[in-house]
């Protein structure tokens, strides 16, 4: 059973965003280790959500609650967050839902702004985390990869491919409201990474030339030779002389002590956790803005998908699922029509016959199975995967068994 468990930028505060994704990691990668009943995990952190993609072992009809208040407190406990909290953050997604709940997110259809380039990223990099550290499945590796073809479907087939959107733009779009000239602006960087790439791309589309950039870890002067920076090496003293600071790394915080009280300066905190303690917005002509600020303001008509693209979703996640519901069918088909194969083979051999007759006689089970194959898969997206299953034990003798039970998510204490 597939289990997603969500609290994002709608359903949740930064504060308990922000303690997920530092404890709830943690809290995931041990239940897959004790093999209780989760079997996989794939956890997705950004700076807008964090979620957990579960593949359930469910032996009791009722499972998926159990299930559900396992992994919550769980998640309760490595995040310092209490377990009615996460239950009041957190939404459900099982089965069918949850695969179309992560096609949308990879699609950047559930993001503060929509169409974001950056999440398909993020997924494929939990994936990949989650595979090194050994907690895949075999039913999370095929959701994550259905989750990418349909991420690339919507950017190639609707109107948000080559938007450009992203939450640094966003961000840069709302302070454009305090900085008059980006070109004569001081800017400095706090970070080295990924994010802070995208940031300087993003500040120079904007005109900014004056880019410093610090690195808590040491890497600034690589990160600055390569892309044309100034890399600062005391912290303190290019706070001083900033008009912007941006800060988007995973390494350090921002204390209210680095600013001078009456230096005017705009300081955008890009990261979660967060890179910028709150106090320092209350230090004298300093301005914060940081993720909750950033998601307020974000426009209104930034929430609203195409219907084209959620069309798409919806297409993708009917396929999903009917593909789970059509393979025992298939399966019995091809291992009845092979086993008959090989029997006629073996009866080939004792013939006399060589490898011609071999491979004659494979290809042709491949083509009968073809027609067949594709229709169980049809009739599963059309809900008619009952009658399949009838006709192969009319025509074949094959009880096929359906899939375990997918529980409903609306009966759960969460809903999206």
């Amino acid at each position: 059973m597939l289990l997603c468990l969500t609290a994002n930028h709608r359903n949740a505060s930064l504060d308990v965003l922000e303690r997920l994704s530092v404890g709830a990691p943690t809290a995931t990668r041990a239940l897959v280790e004790d093999g209780f009943f989760v079997s996989g995990a794939v956890v997705l952190a950004t700076c807008n959500r964090f979620e957990a993609y579960l593949d359930i072992d469910e032996p009791l009809t009722g499972g998926e609650v159990v299930a559900v208040e396992s992994v919550v407190e769980a998640m309760a406990e490595a995040s310092g967050v209490s377990a009615d909290v996460l239950r009041s953050s957190v939404a459900v997604h099982q089965g069918a839902d949850a695969a179309a709940h992560l096609f949308a997110v990879t699609s950047g259809l559930e993001s503060v702004v929509v169409g974001e380039d950056e999440i398909s990223g993020q997924v494929r990099r939990a994936l990949d985390a989650a595979r090194a550290d050994g907690l895949t499945s075999g039913e999370l590796e095929r959701l994550f990869q259905k989750a990418t073809h349909t991420s690339r479907g919507v950017r190639n087939r609707t109107q948000l491919r080559g938007a450009h959107r992203s939450l640094v733009r966003l961000a840069l779009d709302l302070a454009s409201s305090r900085i008059a000239d980006w070109g004569a602006a001081r800017v400095l960087l706090v970070g080295t990474g990924r994010y802070a790439a995208r940031t300087v791309d993003a500040l120079r589309a904007r005109g900014a030339g004056d880019i410093h950039v610090f690195s808590p870890s040491g890497r600034a002067e690589s990160f600055a030779a390569q892309r044309g920076l100034v890399p600062a090496t005391d912290f303190a003293a290019a706070v001083a002389e900033a008009d912007v600071v941006i800060t988007c790394t995973a390494d350090a915080v921002v204390h209210a002590d680095a600013f001078v009280p009456g230096h005017r300066v705009l300081v955008i905190d890009l990261g979660l956790p967060r890179n910028v303690d709150p106090a320092v917005g209350a230090v004298q002509a300093v301005e914060l803005l940081d993720l909750e600020t950033i998601r307020l303001h974000a426009p209104l008509e930034q929430f609203t998908a195409h219907a084209d693209a959620r069309a798409i979703v919806g297409d993708a996640a009917t396929e999903f699922h009917a593909d789970r519901e059509a393979g025992p069918a298939i399966t019995a088909l091809r291992g009845d029509v092979l086993k008959i194969v090989e029997d006629e083979i073996a009866r080939a051999r004792a013939r006399g016959a060589g490898d011609d007759v071999e491979a004659a006689l494979r290809h042709l089970a491949g083509v009968l199975l073809h027609r067949p194959s594709v229709r169980i898969k049809e009739l599963a997206v059309e809900g008619r995967i009952d009658e399949a299953r009838a006709a192969l034990e009319l025509l074949h003798g094959l009880s096929v068994d359906p899939p375990a039970a997918v529980g409903d998510a609306d009966g759960l204490w969460a809903t999206a």
